[in-house]
């Protein structure tokens, strides 16, 4: 492989799959990424999430441990003593289901993860051998456990593997054993009754990990407030209408339905009502007697009459197509002065209601009831929301989901309710709904029900998630307020970037509070004091990390779980109980228990917590809590870094959609270090990445010539260094070595987009440029400069491309490994700004020259005259503006005008102040004999760039200037005339 130059692209691609592995078995040889407790030595203890197991990972779970890499390979680097371990996440009910979809014979199910196998096993009898397999949940795990391992190794990701474990492990169990002992121990854990999400086919509460695309949006319980509105002509029937507002309930005008709609006159407990049929489905699951007596089409219930429960007015049931029969109840009081979307039903029946099926003399009488005075709105603020929107159907439901959006939330911050609303009126809404909603049940005329939101969502076996309220669930209780008191403080502590996601980890703190955190089925530990309970899957996942700190020493010294007893994890975590008496109880040694402590407390607090932003509102969020109740202060997170996802060719990847890229394709169709390269440059953090693959290709050619330039700089080995550098040379070391600063500094701010484009991008950029300006220069000289170059190159893009980097530092002749070495320190002798800004200024000169060559349409011209130095106080006031950058333009005038030569210039010094703050003329500091001397030496250079005989003149002393266009010269911007 050494010193090959390819011979076009997809020999390049395999030449980079060859290195790739390469490398991968040196590192696993020699075990360099296994760390260590070293007190010689700072530590840095970064974690990335460990992956669920259920079926393999695309480019954007890449995006985020690539990422990871990065940072862990830098700080290596950076002399830091790194620890980066990986685990796997089995338990909770996901891959149960899985399995039993599987063993139900689900196609769907079965094709996917036939699909699935095929991408890892080529041979169709194994593959589906393997499927089969599935139906025991622990084989999928591990499974996709082995795949995702092999997928983190082929991208070449500096993980520890020794401390590998999974959830589902009896130590992993012995260890979340104690969490929720202690969790307990402090008043943490509760039982009681409670809403929760819930799976009807599993018999489970579920969370985020439970729920098809949970990580995407948050599912949460909705309290409605149900009304028992009397039907008219029929004894103790009621039919009861869901809302989010009670306290609108003094103006309801009408009750709708949706004629199309399926409902059921049920016995509930010892009332009878009309409820939609969906709503008897999930009604059965709140602690509700639910019986049906027979069904009907809502059209049935249309031109009858209720009454309102409050003052007994008489009202109509109508017609309406936005009812929704799969929300709460499937009937909807109407409120048409204060709900945009009853307001326009109501005008669309009047005004046609036949259509409808409405006999004209049940809609003449009903007008809005003003019932919320708002400042800023009429007496029917419904009707000024929608004309404003220029709403104009029912059906035009994303605007009257905007509308009712806007209203609502003015009516709740602003509203006062009025005189009609007696006992409560004069009250803010804010204040006056829960009032409102209490009353009506102790009158007996309303109770509490539950919906899920958003709706519909999904369990990942298929079946559709209700709410449920459950007897003697189990909770976290993150509403604790000494406990989210304390959280907060760790949270103001911790660093979080980027810093824009703060908020919404102090948002969800704030809406924290109960949540279940034990099932009835699934993988996982049993609950130590309930053991028909199974920990869910998001609160067996928050304090894993300190377990990474003595997993490896558990296995190795053959430690049982059954000796890892809470009084172990007590010693080990907290310094609790004395190590020679519970040595004498568990049979662990008492060095191994000091060592297990010792270990801990090295690498503990977690230095950097790397993850998607998806995250926030759960895990991370738990990983504070957790951490606070059970560690002291010092060893409380230090930093959260997070990043967006990523599309593919504009699109959300999907499986719908067929264009979900997995990881284990990178491998074949790229390569480890192109995929690195291109999702780490391709967008900040804070950005989604957009994955094209016209994209892809380009980053894939500028790799190539990157590769194809480096050998040319081995073949020609070692070289003097010469004894007095050119001015090309000088500008390409100072542009390394300030690259090596601003490489630095983006790394340490996590502006990665912007290192890669420095040290990759611009730097080959700058080394394409250094070739052209030293071209039939002396040889010497140039594979001197270009080793130099390289050499800090290579170390600087270790940690994004490092097989690569691998390769090349093998091929200058160093025999150990550039993963293992220092960080490249700049040389600041070599730093020359001014000269960097100069030869800025000549590329500019040349594409100017280019731009009035083109322009030219007669004769080509054969010869420039290049006028360069204008006089000296225009360099002077050059080097005044460009110290005060930043500074307002009349300010940087009075400075100049102190200035006795530039004042005799008064005119024409604030004419070039101004144009330069126009970007007419550049803002540089420097001498007008140093630029004359930088144009002079790089003649040769803007000659063959632009294809003419080339004239440098010092534009004071000109010996040919036709029709005086050195008049015009200035500095950083020299006059031109071609002829």
């Amino acid at each position: 492989m050494a010193f090959y130059t390819p011979g076009d692209v997809e020999d390049f691609l395999k030449l980079l799959r060859d290195i790739e592995r390469k490398w991968q078995r040196a590192w696993e040889e020699a075990h360099i990424f296994e760390a260590d407790p070293d007190p010689k030595r700072r530590k840095f203890f970064l974690t990335v999430p460990y992956p669920y197991t259920s079926g393999p990972l695309h480019i954007g779970h890449g995006r985020t441990y690539t990422i990871g890499d990065v940072i862990a390979r830098y700080k290596r680097m950076r002399g830091f003593n790194v620890l980066w371990p990986m685990a796997f996440h089995i338990t909770g009910t996901p891959i149960a289901s899985i399995s039993a979809r599987i063993s139900r014979g689900d196609e769907e199910c079965i094709k996917l993860y036939t699909g699935y196998v095929r991408l890892y096993e080529k041979d169709e009898e194994k593959v589906k051998k393997i499927v089969d397999s599935f139906k025991i949940p622990m084989n999928v795990a591990m499974f996709f456990a082995n795949a995702i391992t092999n997928d983190f190794k082929s991208l070449g990701y500096s993980i520890d593997w020794r401390r590998r474990f999974t959830t589902g492990d009896p130590d992993y169990s012995a260890f979340i054993t104690w969490q929720f002992l202690r969790l307990k121990d402090k008043g943490y854990i509760v039982q009681g009754t409670h809403p929760v999400l819930f799976c009807p086919r599993d018999g489970n509460a579920v969370g985020e990990d439970d729920i098809r695309g949970g990580d995407e949006f948050r599912a949460e319980v909705v309290e409605f407030t149900a009304i028992k509105f009397k039907m008219e002509e029929q004894d103790e029937v009621y039919l009861v209408a869901a809302t989010l507002r009670p306290e609108t309930i003094f103006g309801v005008t009408n009750i709708w339905v949706n004629p199309e709609g399926e409902y059921v006159l049920v016995k509930v407990n010892d009332e009878r009502w009309i409820i939609s049929k969906e709503a008897c489905k999930k009604l059965k699951y709140q602690l509700l007697n639910v019986e049906v007596i027979r069904e009907f089409k809502g059209r049935e219930l249309v031109g009858k009459a209720c009454y309102e429960p409050i003052r007994g007015r008489r009202l109509v049931i109508l017609p309406a197509t936005f009812v929704n029969c799969d929300e709460a109840t499937g009937v909807v009081y109407s409120v048409p002065a204060h709900a945009p979307y009853d307001y326009v039903a109501l005008l669309e029946v009047k005004a046609n209601p036949e259509k409808y099926g409405v006999n004209p003399e049940w809609v003449k009488g009903i007008e809005p009831i003003s019932i919320i005075s708002i400042e800023g709105y009429s007496e029917w603020p419904a009707r000024d929301v929608v004309e404003k929107l220029g709403i104009k159907s029912q059906l035009e439901r994303d605007k009257l989901e905007e509308a009712t959006r806007i209203l609502y939330k003015d009516e709740y911050y602003k509203g006062i309710m009025k005189e009609i609303c007696k006992p409560f009126n004069g009250m803010m809404i804010k204040d006056a709904k829960e009032k409102i909603k209490k009353w009506l049940m102790e009158r007996g005329v309303a109770i509490t029900i539950y919906e899920t939101s958003p709706r519909p969502i999904f369990c990942r076996c298929g079946s559709k998630i209700v709410v449920a309220v459950l007897k003697d669930q189990w909770f976290i209780n993150y509403g604790n307020k000494e406990w989210k008191e304390r959280a907060r403080k760790a949270l103001d502590q911790i660093e979080i970037y980027p810093a824009k996601y703060r908020k919404l980890f102090e948002d969800t703190f704030d809406w924290l509070a109960l949540r279940p955190c034990a099932r009835k089925r699934g993988l996982g530990t049993p609950l130590p004091f309930d053991k028909g309970w199974i920990i869910e899957s998001l609160s067996d996942s928050t304090i894993y990390m300190a377990f990474y700190t003595i997993v490896h020493i558990i296995r190795e010294n053959d430690i049982k779980p059954n000796q890892l007893t809470p009084e172990v994890f007590d010693y080990i975590f907290l310094g609790k109980g004395d190590p020679r008496s519970i040595s004498n109880r568990t049979g662990i040694s008492e060095s191994l228990l000091k060592r297990m402590r010792d270990e801990f407390l090295y690498w503990y607090p977690v230095d950097q917590r790397h993850t998607a932003v998806g995250h926030i509102t759960n895990h991370l969020s738990f990983y504070i809590f957790h951490h606070v109740a059970l560690f002291p202060p010092e060893l409380w997170p230090k930093k959260i870094t997070l990043n967006e996802y990523v599309i593919r060719e504009g699109a959300k990847m999907s499986k719908s959609k067929g264009n979900v890229l997995p990881l284990v394709e990178i491998p074949r169709r790229y390569s480890a270090d192109l995929f690195r390269l291109y999702i780490i440059y391709a967008a900040d953090l804070a950005s989604v990445v957009d994955w094209r693959e016209v994209q892809v290709k380009s980053v894939l050619r500028r790799l190539m010539d990157f590769w194809n330039l480096a050998v040319s700089i081995c073949k020609a080995g070692r070289r003097k260094a010469p004894i007095r550098m050119s001015l090309a040379t000088k500008w390409l070391l100072s542009r390394i070595n300030q690259a090596i600063i601003r490489c630095t500094q983006y790394i340490e701010d996590l502006r990665l987009r912007d290192y890669v484009q420095e040290a990759f991008f611009n730097m080959l950029n700058d080394i394409e440029q250094y070739l052209k300006m030293m071209r039939g220069s002396n040889e010497e000289e140039v594979n001197w400069a270009l080793r130099y170059c390289l050499e800090r190159m290579v170390k600087l893009l270790t940690p994004v491309i490092p097989h690569i980097s691998e390769e090349i530092w093998r091929m200058l002749g160093y025999n150990d490994f550039v993963s293992l070495e220092n960080w490249p320190t700049p040389n600041k002798e070599y730093i020359d700004e001014e000269l960097e800004e100069l030869v800025k200024v000549v590329n500019n000169t040349i594409d100017d020259i280019r731009n009035i060559m083109s322009a030219i349409k007669e004769k080509r011209p054969t010869k420039a005259y290049i006028y360069v130095g204008a006089s000296p106080w225009k360099y002077k006031l050059s080097n005044i503006v460009y110290e005060m950058r930043g500074a307002r333009i009349n300010e940087i005038i009075r400075e100049v005008m102190k200035d006795s030569e530039i004042r005799r210039h008064a005119k024409e010094a604030v004419e070039l102040v101004k144009a330069m703050f126009k970007g007419i003329v550049p803002i540089v500091k420097t001498t007008r004999e140093r630029e004359i001397t930088v144009f002079k030496e790089l003649k040769e250079y803007i000659a063959r760039e632009i294809g003419l005989d080339v004239v440098v003149e010092d534009a004071l002393r000109t010996s040919y200037d036709p029709v005086g266009k050195s008049k015009s010269a200035q500095p950083g911007r020299p006059a031109v005339y071609l002829e």
